[in-house]
């Protein structure tokens, strides 16, 4: 999740665009339109949240990593299984998106 206030409001206004975009879609839809532009709405739609994804991930992982230890030495145990702990709940998370 994004938080700074710079990285919320860019995700709102993603959001806002993604709305937007659906909006179009739905009267795309209702207009009884061909399949190739109500297709070409939904690849759109489809890359927006794919880059509201990838945002978040991002944020995501410096927010888990930003603070660990980088500079080549030891870290305790403890830091390791923290750091792995992470690791595995972001394979989840993109496990779960790509379903």
């Amino acid at each position: 999740m994004p938080h700074s206030p710079e990285d919320k409001k860019r995700a709102i206004t993603r959001l806002r665009r993604i709305r937007g975009q659906a909006e179009a879609l739905e009267r795309t839809i209702a207009e009884g339109a061909d399949c190739g532009p109500v297709l070409q709405q939904l690849a759109a739609m489809r890359g927006a949240v794919n880059g509201l994804m990838a945002d978040v991930l991002e944020g995501h992982l410096y927010e888990s990593f930003g603070h660990a230890d980088c500079d080549g030495s030891d870290a305790p145990d403890s830091e390791h299984a923290r750091v792995h702990a992470a690791i595995d709940e972001t394979v989840s998370i993109v496990k779960t998106y790509l379903k």
